[in-house]
């Protein structure tokens, strides 16, 4: 069997669980930690950048790259490692100050 872990979303009224391999949630997280460490960055370019520092091989074993990324993004806005800026126009991300 292969380890799981629990993604949420901090929309309100929104409670549920998404479980995805282990693997993945690692892989997209230290992606996207790798890329928010250079800077606050939009959506569109965090989703593109993290893409391009995951390996090939496990690109071809994900499954939809964009559904995952999305996922796993919530899932650490919700353990409030990176945060969304408070502003208007694209959504904006930062690694959370706490």
């Amino acid at each position: 069997m292969t380890d799981r872990t629990a993604c949420r979303t901090p929309a309100d009224g929104r409670d549920g669980v998404t479980n995805i391999p282990t693997w993945k949630f690692e892989a997209l997280r230290t992606a996207i930690l790798t890329v928010l460490a250079q800077g606050e960055c939009g959506f569109g370019d965090l989703r593109d950048k993290a893409k391009r520092e995951i390996s090939a091989s496990d690109l071809a074993k994900l499954g939809s790259f964009g559904w995952h990324f999305t996922t796993v993004k919530l899932e650490l806005e919700v353990r409030r490692e990176i945060e969304r800026l408070d502003r208007k126009g694209p959504q904006m991300l930062r690694l959370s100050a706490l």
